[in-house]
């Protein structure tokens, strides 16, 4: 599960292997709770723990940093998942 790195916070940014055939999107997590946004247009797709102020601060933070997610979401996928998005 590769890690989206230098986004400051608490909060764990990842991906996992078999998501490049998805819509991009990032997972996030703190402790035991996990939530997945999609990153065009930034939009919460699913939610298992967090707090809705809490879900605010991580799309704000996804907003902030979505240059980077997104290129860590092309080298990890790869050019194939740049054709398809």
């Amino acid at each position: 599960m590769p890690s989206v790195k230098n986004i400051p916070g608490p909060y764990r940014f990842f991906f996992y292997s078999f998501d490049c055939n998805e819509q991009m999107h990032v997972h996030v997590q703190r402790e035991n709770m996990i939530c997945k946004f999609w990153l065009e247009p930034v939009v919460l797709t699913r939610n298992q723990g967090f707090a809705p102020k809490e879900l605010n601060k991580i799309r704000e933070i996804i907003k902030n940093n979505r240059d980077k997610i997104m290129e860590a979401w092309y080298e990890h996928c790869g050019e194939i998942a740049r054709s398809k998005n």
